[in-house]
């Protein structure tokens, strides 16, 4: 019986064992593709899953990560630990460079020795998510970093951190505030929550930490180019987030188009504002799966998909969350957020189930419902907005709903445990526990290692 798979014109790479069952390649191990695979657990298929990362994700909390109130374990889990119960299931470290759609194989380099693999499928499942989107203006990524990845959350916690520790060892007082100002652009859920965080560990968390500045002082501004913040919610709660950030001290600037990003702040219609840290959250861009598969883009780079989430002509291929254009019954877009991606997932996993029993790839199926739980988003230490249903929340009650909600969705008993900790630890003392500034490697191959590691 051969068991093996095309790795490269002349050379061959160890597959999984045939086993005659249907093979299913998930591309992705965030909500979708590992809500998907977790639904094939005692069913008659082969699973694989490709990730460039070996760990699952919880993207919600990681600006709690970048603003030293949670550790980047305490919302991630390794996939083959989340998976070890799935004999049918294998998981595969590598980067997804094309999907050869005629012969149903997914490309992939390995991420060890660079070699390419090829991975054939009878149904392929593509949940990769998006990456920022800087409209056009992809060399200001430098200076304004997005918040997609835990390497992202921890880079951005060092700049934040080391930002105050550098002014506490300046006397000028110009530089000490271009160091104490931090801009946010974009007044989605990402930047109010981002800015609230800053402003609470700024005001409350460090305050006392340091002798020769004030860190209350901070300046946080938050920048959206739409007319208001939260655009997803109703008005009334739109309105009552800024009030929160505004008490928070955070500088709120609506209508306000960023023009310029450069090594000394940002241009904000015909004002320059000096900041030391810049934080991008205004906007994304799918990833380039609409490319492997030879379709036209749709908004934001993503695919097109039908109803039953599956790519016109290739019934086989199914596209989830942030990577995909779906829209609701109603034929408005579905939001890109974590629930949409989650039952998009088991709807997938579902329908692959259903047609391999019936061995039709193309079998009529009921279209994806997605069911609106609402949203929610937090501002600072106990504060949040929340809309679920004809129920409109704010203040501590919609806190406390955003706290079940996420600790529900947290994946392993052990991370909702230290989540639930940490907070409660923050509630009662104002501290963050994880106010650790990580050296950056390209400084440590540089040469510049603290004193003790250089030799005499």
């Amino acid at each position: 019986m051969d068991t093996t798979i095309e790795r490269s014109d002349t050379q061959q790479t160890q597959a999984a064992p045939a086993t005659g069952r249907p093979r299913v390649v998930i591309i992705g191990g965030g909500f979708g593709g590992l809500n998907a695979a977790r639904k094939f657990r005692h069913a008659p298929v082969d699973v694989t899953v490709i990730d460039r990362s070996n760990h699952f994700l919880f993207q919600p909390l990681l600006y709690q990560v970048a603003t030293a109130e949670l550790s980047p374990a305490d919302i991630s889990a390794p996939i083959r630990g989340v998976l070890r119960g799935q004999r049918n299931t294998r998981t595969v470290l590598a980067n997804v460079t094309d999907v050869d759609v005629e012969r149903r194989e997914v490309i992939a380099t390995d991420l060890g020795d660079g070699d390419e693999h090829r991975i054939p499928y009878d149904y392929l499942i593509i949940a990769t998510g998006a990456h920022e989107s800087y409209f056009g203006h992809n060399e200001w990524a430098e200076r304004a970093p997005g918040l997609k990845s835990i390497s992202d959350a921890t880079a951005i916690r060092r700049e934040i951190l080391l930002a105050f520790e550098t002014a506490e060892l300046e006397s000028d007082r110009e530089r000490i505030e271009e160091l104490m100002t931090f801009v946010i652009v974009g007044g989605g859920p990402t930047g109010v929550e981002m800015a609230g965080a800053i402003a609470d560990l700024a005001r409350k968390g460090i305050r006392r930490d340091f002798r020769a500045i004030d860190t209350a002082k901070a300046r946080v501004l938050l920048v959206e180019a739409g007319p208001r913040l939260l655009p997803m919610f109703p008005k009334g709660l739109s309105k009552k987030a800024w009030g929160a950030l505004r008490r928070l001290g955070v500088e709120v600037w609506l209508n306000a188009a960023v023009k310029q990003v450069d090594a000394d702040g940002v241009v904000v219609g015909d004002k320059h504002i000096r900041a030391q840290t810049v934080i991008w959250a205004a906007g994304v861009q799918a990833s380039p799966a609409a490319q492997w598969l030879g379709v036209a883009p749709a908004k934001a780079g993503r695919v097109t998909v039908g109803p039953d989430l599956t790519v016109e002509g290739h019934p086989e291929i199914y596209v989830l969350g942030d990577t995909a254009s779906a829209l609701d019954r109603d034929g408005q877009p579905l939001p890109g957020v974590a629930s949409v991606a989650i039952q998009q997932g088991h709807y997938a996993a579902r329908a692959i189930l259903e047609r391999a029993r019936k061995h039709d790839p193309a079998a009529p199926l009921a279209p994806f419902r997605y069911f609106d739980r609402g949203y929610l988003a937090t501002v600072g230490r106990t504060y949040a907005i929340g809309e679920i249903g004809p129920l409109q929340l704010s203040g501590f009650p919609a806190w406390a709903v955003w706290a079940g909600v996420h600790i529900a969705y947290l994946i392993g008993f052990r991370n909702r445990v230290l989540v639930l900790m940490q907070w409660l630890w923050k509630y009662l003392t104002f501290q963050r526990s994880a106010r650790l500034i990580t050296r950056d490697p390209r400084e440590t191959r540089a040469g510049f290692l603290p004193t003790s590691y250089h030799r005499q």
